[in-house]
């Protein structure tokens, strides 16, 4: 019987750390070793198993998330109703993005969801997000180009003069950003690091794509990242208000809404 409970409490952990992954994109073994409260070899055997499985990817420090395979499904769901409305954000992003256009994916979870979608198309990537180059590192289709920079460890995101100095030398057709709140004031994020290299990929981009389900609005983070007038396209799920849908409008920002019933 204590071996039956020992099994079931490693998978759950294992289930757990997933879930941890593929929220971030990208973790580190300290922080997981914390948040797990067992020690770094133990995280490491874990890791291991999910690297096995193609569900992740070990890295110097940490770990990638690489995309969830059949048959592993995490335990804890209760963030299933916000995955399914960044899988429909992705899905309808993925839309405004055509073969043979250079596109600009920053980090973030629904930009990762978003990365996700085109994954095997004809397309030049440009990305500071190590999460996001991973997916596209083992296919061909597309020409995969990385920011360089400092590495932000808690989301996998590279930052700093350098990651600005090449964004700056670049342009792009169209760049996708997440956020972490929108309101009547514009965009913000929590991270002031991060909000300096968004600014680059605007700045570098000729169609500015906002990717962010319906439970961001109403919010302020700690910075603002741009104002309305700054943001072409606003993706969102379909459960935003009908107030929010007004007051979008009223800014001029192209609204796009996805759903369980959207079809691409």
């Amino acid at each position: 019987m204590e071996v039956s409970r020992a099994m079931m409490t490693t998978e759950v952990r294992r289930s757990r750390i997933l879930e941890l992954v593929r929220g971030r994109g990208f973790a580190t073994l300290p922080e997981l070793a914390s948040e797990m409260d067992v020690s770094e070899s133990t995280i490491r055997r874990d890791l291991g198993r999910l690297e096995e499985a193609g569900i992740a990817k070990r890295t110097h420090g940490g770990v990638l998330y690489t995309g969830q395979t059949p048959g592993f499904l995490p335990v804890d769901t209760g963030n299933t109703e916000v995955a399914e409305k960044k899988a429909a954000i992705a899905r309808r992003t993925a839309e405004l993005i055509e073969d043979g256009d250079t596109v600009l994916l920053d980090g973030g979870t629904t930009t990762y969801e978003v990365a996700r979608e085109l994954v095997g198309r004809r397309l030049q990537v440009v990305t500071d997000s190590l999460p996001v180059a991973n997916l596209f590192m083992t296919r061909g289709e597309s020409d995969l180009i990385i920011v360089g920079g400092y590495l932000h460890s808690r989301t996998g995101v590279l930052v700093g003069p350098h990651a600005k100095r090449m964004l700056s030398e670049i342009n792009v057709q169209k760049a996708v950003l997440s956020v972490a709140a929108i309101s009547d004031g514009g965009f913000y994020n929590s991270n002031m690091l991060l909000v300096e290299v968004k600014r680059a990929v605007m700045a570098a981009a000729d169609m500015v794509i906002v990717v962010a389900d319906s439970t961001k609005f109403g919010h302020k983070s700690l910075t603002q990242l741009c104002d309305w007038n700054d943001v072409d396209y606003l993706v969102v799920d379909n459960e935003i208000s009908e107030d929010w849908r007004s007051k979008v409008v009223a800014t001029g920002t192209k609204l796009l809404l996805a759903g369980k019933t959207d079809n691409g």
